[in-house]
């Protein structure tokens, strides 16, 4: 069942653990991508379409925030990821993923910026998966930083799978760098020849989810399988997930892409999802609005249109619950509110952005 806008506004759903509804906070948004929250109280938005948006005061500013960099809106490609700076309040410093076109091909980016008013200044490109390609598939562009400040970029095998296990190729894996775009010193493969020195793991599909884990601060991460073999997965330096040696997936088509769902050397998956549910945004929630959600992992779905709550005890799933089922909506990103809320993007070209709060 699919709610109206004015019916939503009233309704509530419930999860095993609490009751929430959903307050519509935005919408009219061309497929937004990715959310970030800044110090003073407003909100990033990324649309795929090429625009970075500002929400303030609940109410999305209608002009979009200018000096984006040059990218292509093609397929899955366009503007990506927005991040901020672990130090943005002093420095106002934010990072961008997105798609780049040249005559060589198409490609995943990175740029720095400096946020003034609505203008990026100072925009610089500080990472470019290389070599380009002619696909319009798989970028991945998800980014995060580790508690040493340390940048992750995830770029993905850009449809050509077997990029994925090419460690002198830029696609399909992992990259860590510092925020202007070196390898950072102790990357597993910077000593290594003919390896790309930014490389932190390899052998990933298409990374759309990454989140560092409150406590622990390792970074955790979930990428889209075929059809089956989505996978959650913890980094680890150095490590090769598998893509396409191993997978629980099969291909488009119908037919095997491995008969090996493990081999000596790759990493298994903490969990992974056959049928696959397109995987898109995840957070851990942190907050005080829910405390029987404190440290549970969230994941939004694509294709299967709902939102995932794992309960995770010690490294391992214990449970799995289906959120929003009802929604009918393809869920994009998933980020943890200042404000205690889960926040949600939608997928679509009037996408919204949700908040969930408590039922009073």
């Amino acid at each position: 069942m699919l709610f109206s806008v004015s019916t939503l506004a009233e309704l509530t759903f419930s999860s095993d653990e609490a009751d929430f509804r959903l307050e519509i906070v935005a919408e009219g948004l061309e497929h937004p991508w990715s959310l970030a929250f800044l110090p003073n109280g407003d909100k990033l938005v990324t649309e795929r379409a090429g625009r970075l948006r500002i929400i303030r005061d609940d109410t999305l500013v209608p002009e979009p925030v200018s000096g984006v960099p040059d990218l292509v809106v093609s397929g899955q490609g366009g503007l990506l990821d927005v991040l901020l700076h672990p130090e943005f309040e002093s420095n106002q410093t934010l990072f961008l993923s997105y798609a780049h076109r040249t005559r060589e091909g198409m490609t995943t980016r990175a740029a720095r910026a400096r946020l003034e008013d609505s203008e990026l200044k100072d925009v610089e490109v500080i990472f470019e998966a290389l070599p380009r390609s002619n696909t319009s598939r798989h970028f991945a562009g998800r980014m995060e930083f580790d508690r040493d400040g340390n940048l992750y970029i995830s770029v993905g095998d850009r449809g050509e799978m077997d990029r994925a296990q090419d460690l002198g190729d830029d696609a399909g894996g992992v990259h860590r760098v510092t925020i202007d775009g070196e390898p950072v010193a102790g990357n597993p493969f910077v000593d290594r020849a003919g390896a790309q020195d930014t490389f932190f793991t390899y052998g990933n599909r298409n990374i759309q989810g990454m989140t560092i884990h409150p406590d622990t601060g390792e970074i955790w991460t979930h990428e889209h399988g075929p059809r089956g073999g989505d996978e959650i997965n913890i980094l680890s330096a150095g490590t090769n997930y598998g893509w396409p040696e191993i997978t629980y997936g099969i291909d488009y088509s119908g037919l095997p892409i491995t008969m090996h769902t493990k081999k000596e050397g790759m990493a298994q998956p903490l969990r992974y999802w056959d049928p696959s549910i397109a995987p898109s945004g995840m957070a851990f929630y942190t907050g005080d609005l829910f405390p029987e959600w404190q440290g549970d992992l969230f994941v939004g779905a694509l294709k299967m249109r709902k939102l995932v709550r794992l309960e995770i005890r010690d490294g391992d799933v214990t449970e799995e619950e289906d959120l929003l089922t009802d929604l009918g909506e393809r869920i994009r990103d998933v980020r943890m509110g200042p404000d205690g809320a889960l926040w949600l993007l939608t997928d679509s070209p009037q996408g919204k952005v949700y908040r969930t709060v408590p039922v009073n």
